[in-house]
Formats: structure tokens, C-alpha cells, sequence
């Protein structure tokens, strides 16, 4: 069992969340971050992506229809993270949460990416982020990696759009 490795390009596919309120969860991400909504499972899910793909991200009422929010502290997802391709779109998300007066739950540069983190409307973590290219990762004296938590440049980032 220790042996196995997991292949090297297994890439994780989608998440599947449950939501209270289908709508106002598709007003977030479709209407909000910009996904779009590919299919609706009647009035109870909806399966929306970036770029067409079937689906990056499942909501479904299911089991927690009208539920309240999971307690802060307990066990379950800590948030799902949204690779953006470039750190000028990083930019244009973290202008459009700013003009909208979204609130930004932290910011934050790990040497490796800068993100920007939101909860959803059901308190489900959301990391917005963009990685920068390997050759930049910081690495310590041995070569090894090296992610730490900083404040982010959010005027620097914003800086990109100009």
C-alpha cells in the first residue's frame, strides 16, 4: 500500500455542492463570478462550468433544501479553489467583487499563487486564485518549495488592468 503513487496527471474533476437555495447559489456563480449554467436537473441542481465543459461545479438542493448554514467549525469543505489562467483575470474578478461591493474574505499571496478569498451565499469557502509559473515558486536552500501566507498586493494585482 505505501508504494502507490498517484498518477502524475490525475487532475481533480469537479465538486459537487449542496446549497440551500439553487437560485441565489446560480446568482452567485453564474451571475457574480461568471459561470455558466449547462443544464438544470429540474428545480433542484444545475451543473455550470467555465468554457463549456459539463460541468466544473455541481449545486444541488438534494438533502439540504432551506438549510441553514453549516457551522463555522465543524467538519466538511474548507472552500473550492477557481484557477483562473492569468493574473490579469485574476485581476478583472477581484475589480468586478470590488465594484459590486462583494465582501472579500481575505487576500493572500502564497509565493506559489495569489488569491482572493469569498464564501458563497451558503458559507461555502471560495478561493480565487491564479498560479505563477513554476520558474518563480519559491524554494528554500535545499530546492524544496517553500508556500507561505502574506498579505496580497491587491493594488499591484489591480495594477494589471491598466
Amino acid at each position: 500500500m505505501n508504494n502507490y503513487k498517484i498518477p502524475v496527471n490525475t487532475r481533480i474533476g469537479h465538486v459537487h455542492l449542496k446549497v440551500s437555495d439553487l437560485q441565489k447559489s446560480l446568482d452567485f456563480y453564474c451571475g457574480l463570478l461568471g459561470f455558466d449554467k449547462m443544464m438544470l436537473y429540474g428545480d433542484q441542481a444545475a451543473f455550470i462550468s467555465a468554457g463549456g465543459y459539463h460541468h466544473h461545479i455541481g449545486l444541488n438542493t438534494w438533502q439540504s433544501k432551506g438549510a441553514p448554514r453549516a457551522p463555522e467549525y465543524a467538519p466538511g469543505l474548507f472552500h473550492t479553489a477557481i484557477l483562473y489562467p492569468e493574473r490579469r483575470d485574476l485581476a478583472a474578478i477581484l475589480q468586478r467583487l470590488i465594484d459590486v461591493k462583494y465582501p472579500i474574505t481575505g487576500a493572500s499571496d502564497h509565493g506559489v499563487s495569489e488569491a482572493i478569498y469569498l464564501d458563497d451565499p451558503d458559507g461555502n469557502g471560495v478561493e480565487l486564485y491564479w498560479d505563477r509559473p513554476r520558474e518563480l515558486w519559491p524554494l528554500d536552500e535545499n530546492g524544496d518549495m517553500t508556500m507561505f501566507t502574506r498579505r496580497l498586493d491587491m493594488q499591484g494585482l489591480l495594477a494589471t488592468l491598466s
